[in-house]
């Protein structure tokens, strides 16, 4: 059992560790060796997966603190208050494939966890701007 436990911290310190890099590291420091197929079904038991991480903008600690009080100030607003919101965003998109090689080991109720995050920042593509509220579809702007 110890075995197992050895396994989730090398996970838990390192969660993009490849099922190889796990092996390796685990047998790195005993005598009996175990195979990735051992590795990987002990993972498993433990309650790992793994999974693509969800990608979050990188944000400074002062925008999530202006974020939370923005939050918190409008947290009791009725519905008929957020109905004269009108929304806007900007978004980038870009127009080539993502390899899909980024992977993290999660288990179910971690997988919003910082350690389990993939930071983004925005570069190149094209960017968009639209808005939107209640009563009305705004235009979707190309941004040069």
């Amino acid at each position: 059992m110890g075995g197992r436990k050895r396994i989730a911290r090398i996970v838990q310190v390192n969660r993009r560790a490849t099922n190889r890099q796990i092996t390796a590291q685990y047998n790195s420091g005993v005598q009996n060796s175990i195979s990735e197929r051992t590795t990987c079904r002990s993972v498993s038991r433990k309650g790992y997966c793994s999974r693509r991480p969800h990608q979050v903008p990188l944000l400074s600690a002062k925008n999530k603190k202006k974020r939370l009080h923005w939050a918190r100030n409008h947290q009791h607003w009725t519905i008929e208050e957020w109905k004269n919101v009108a929304w806007s965003d900007e978004s980038r998109f870009l127009l080539r494939h993502a390899d899909g090689r980024d992977r993290i080991w999660h288990k179910q109720h971690e997988s919003m966890t910082p350690s389990c995050l993939l930071s983004t920042v925005q570069a190149g593509g094209v960017m968009l701007w639209g808005m939107f509220s209640l009563h009305t579809l705004g235009p979707l702007t190309l941004i040069e």
